[in-house]
């Protein structure tokens, strides 16, 4: 069995947890390649990637990574938060660069319930006087 740091990182309604793995294989997301994940762009799996790419670890490490809940802009915030969590687990002193970064900082934002006789959250039916 590999030895492996492991993390949980989470964004809005998403929940991803994250090992890390010493070796050059691909990283993979719920079981697919991490390309094959975000479909849309190459963009994307950088913007993942990046805790891994500021400590110039990319080359040495690759990650599982498995999330639920939420949709692609959680899910990609999720992995990337659990990812940074779990690399300084590994190694305390490179928090300081994911700190500067801003990679290790949780973004606690969340959606507003709909309320009742509500159409969303804040917005109302229009007001008549008469």
């Amino acid at each position: 069995m590999e030895k492996y740091f492991e993390s949980t990182g989470r964004r809005k309604r998403s929940t991803a947890r994250v090992r890390i793995f010493e070796g050059s294989k691909a990283s993979t997301v719920n079981g697919k390649a991490l390309v094959d994940f975000v479909k849309d762009s190459n963009k994307t799996a950088l913007y993942i990637e990046r805790p891994l790419i500021v400590t110039g670890l990319e080359k040495r490490y690759y990650f599982s990574a498995h999330v639920n809940g939420g949709g692609i802009t959680g899910q990609a915030d999720a992995i990337r938060l659990g990812l940074a969590r779990a690399i300084y687990d590994m190694n305390p002193e490179l928090k300081t660069i994911l700190r500067k970064e801003e990679l290790v900082t949780r973004d606690r934002r969340e959606v507003e319930r709909k309320k009742y006789s509500q159409l969303k959250a804040r917005k109302k039916p229009q007001f008549s006087k008469r």
